[in-house]
């Protein structure tokens, strides 16, 4: 729960939320949408790339943290796999084979989230320089300029 608001992600759609143009929601509005209808229907269809980038970001911050389930967990039997992780160097002698099969096993699965997001993960850094023109026609922008 603690990550699911961050100062990153409230920047992040902040500023694809002002990225997109004011005549989508005024033509839902005089459409006879109301206001909810606009977002439900308009404007959250449009934010599925950029909610996407954030939830991998989120996922892969919360993934592997280390510091706060160190805080906040107290049992060895409920450590997350990078306190388990973390734990199973020795001070003496590390088993450096079982150490990276763990590494292998805690990387898989954010591979195999990133595989299925990849699609929108990459729709949203392609739409960050695309610019449409008042005639609809959708043309590459320098975002240097």
């Amino acid at each position: 729960m603690p990550w699911l608001s961050s100062a990153f992600g409230i920047f992040l759609m902040r500023q694809f939320f002002l990225s997109l143009p004011k005549e989508l929601e005024e033509s839902g509005l005089i459409d006879g949408a109301n206001r909810w209808q606009v977002f439900s229907r308009i404007v959250l269809p449009l934010a599925k790339p950029a909610l996407a980038t954030l939830a991998i970001f989120t996922l892969l911050g919360s993934w592997n943290d280390l510091v706060w389930p160190l805080i906040a967990i107290n049992n060895d039997h409920a450590f997350t796999l990078q306190l388990g992780l973390a734990n199973f160097q020795g001070t003496r002698r590390t088993e450096w084979s079982l150490l990276m099969a763990g590494n292998v096993v805690a990387t898989l699965p954010l591979i195999l989230f990133f595989l299925i997001a990849q699609k929108q993960f990459v729709a949203t850094m392609t739409l960050s320089g695309l610019k449409a023109d008042p005639a609809g026609s959708v043309t590459w922008t320098d975002p240097a300029t």
